[in-house]
């Protein structure tokens, strides 16, 4: 059915159509709860518009373009179509945003369905529990911060002539030579894509690894595989400007180097909280240090009757995670689960680079810091067998992070091929509680790459 606002009062308001506001206010309505979503944008917020979906698709022809370039090696003759910058980026952009067009719609008829109020604009608070949009107020019981983040730009002269991941997925026509400015797994991933579908990518880092917030073997494979693809990788490059000369760009850095003549520079340099114009002084929620609302374990803020989830609260900024979250408190304020919240421990995530990162659980330091000497760490390097016949080769290495004499697996962190679809299984496994033991009494796929993990020794 086809929902109309009678009232402006609701049980629950969450403000943000993203993946964490629309879980919640969609769960809420099934509890027969009165509910309602606030979006100035697009729905679906970041995953599905600017972030997870655009760039898998992305991803996916990164991986096609891989495939064409190995194709010869299993006897195919494919010609132009796998040299680098065969792919018809303009083309590739009108498909892919034709998806996204039907995903918005197929997520306001969700909302519709479920009898959810979809309210067009941005909200501020006038008080804890009464919201303005467009000048009408609206009144909730429970209201939900869930506007998510955006993508952060260095305040350094001429960082406008840039672009943000956002950016990248408005793009018409791909940029012959690109220079990413980032260490983390998005600049990894847009640069990974960049070079694959055949722009010249540089990657520019501050230290002298990637992925500084995962497990350091994760960092240093993805580094060698990137570097075995021609990505050049810049480090210990503090931007301190970015200039134009005559349509390119040149990227200063703080110790006087210089690099030019790039097409495109994208700074990928880390996400803040979208609370921007939210007014909320008025409610008196409070922030952290950085910026983000500061939350507990159940989503709740400082005040009463207000709860944040999803990016915005700064913690594990990932669309399952604030899904779980939005669910949860829907299911503890109107489903009668009082206990009911999202552990944010041994939360699975995948880094879609070529080749892809899947991670769940401590790191090896992590670990060793929490438990000391009694981490054992289980390791293997290993080529698959998909590029036995290839020239091309890329290497798969995998880690298990386990405690005690029981050899608890408390860490698993793989980069290789198919790493993105094994990691889902495992991370049930070891969530369960399961040991080193376990993976070993268990009987190998073979031949595969995940039969690893469970051979290790």
């Amino acid at each position: 059915m086809e929902f109309t606002v009678s009232s402006n009062v609701f049980d629950l308001i969450s403000i943000g159509g993203g993946s964490g506001g629309l879980a919640c206010a969609q769960r809420a309505a099934e509890f027969g709860a009165r509910s309602a979503v606030i979006e100035s944008g697009r729905l679906g917020g970041t995953c599905v518009n600017v972030g997870c979906v655009p760039k898998k698709v992305m991803w996916n022809a990164a991986g096609i373009a891989a495939a064409l370039a190995d194709a010869g090696d299993y006897g195919f003759e494919i010609g132009k179509a796998a040299e680098a910058g065969g792919n018809d980026w303009s083309a590739l952009k009108k498909k892919r945003d034709a998806y996204i067009a039907r995903l918005n719609g197929i997520y306001a008829r969700n909302l519709a369905a479920k009898g959810v109020a979809q309210i067009e604009g941005r909200a501020k608070f006038l008080d804890a529990h009464t919201l303005e949009v467009n000048g009408v107020r609206y009144t909730g019981t429970h209201i939900v911060i869930a506007t998510g983040g955006y993508p952060d730009v260095p305040r350094v002269p001429g960082a406008e002539l840039g672009i943000t991941s956002d950016g990248f997925f408005e793009l018409e026509a791909r940029p012959q030579r690109v220079a990413v400015i980032g260490s983390g797994y998005v600049a990894c991933e847009l640069a990974s894509a960049f070079q694959a579908l055949g722009s010249e990518t540089e990657l520019f880092i501050r230290k002298d690894h990637l992925l500084t917030h995962f497990d350091v073997m994760l960092g240093k494979s993805l580094m060698r595989e990137m570097l075995a693809d021609r990505l050049a990788i810049h480090t210990g490059v503090v931007p301190s400007a970015l200039l134009e000369q005559s349509g390119h760009k040149t990227l200063v850095a703080a110790d006087g180097r210089e690099f030019q003549g790039y097409d495109c520079v994208l700074w990928a340099i880390g996400r803040s909280a979208d609370v921007a114009g939210l007014e909320l002084r008025a409610a008196g929620v409070a922030l952290d240090a950085s910026g983000f609302v500061a939350t507990d374990a159940f989503q709740n803020t400082n005040i009463e009757g207000v709860y944040a989830i999803g990016d915005v609260t700064g913690r594990a900024q990932l669309t399952p995670v604030a899904i779980a979250a939005g669910r949860r408190l829907s299911d503890r304020l109107f489903g009668g689960k009082r206990d009911r919240h999202l552990s944010y421990d041994l939360i699975p995530t995948v880094v879609f680079t070529h080749p892809p990162i899947a991670t769940v659980g401590l790191s090896e330091s992590e670990a060793r810091a929490q438990f000391g000497d009694a981490v054992k760490v289980y390791v293997a390097d290993f080529t698959p067998m998909y590029h036995a016949l290839t020239t091309r080769k890329v290497h798969t290495d995998m880690k298990l992070v386990c405690v005690g004499a029981e050899e608890k697996i408390v860490g698993c962190h793989i980069v290789g091929a198919g790493a993105d679809e094994m990691l889902q299984g495992f991370a049930v496994a070891i969530r369960m509680g399961a040991t080193k033991r376990d993976f070993d009494d268990t009987v190998a796929v073979h031949p595969t790459s995940a039969e690893e993990l469970v051979t290790l020794r």
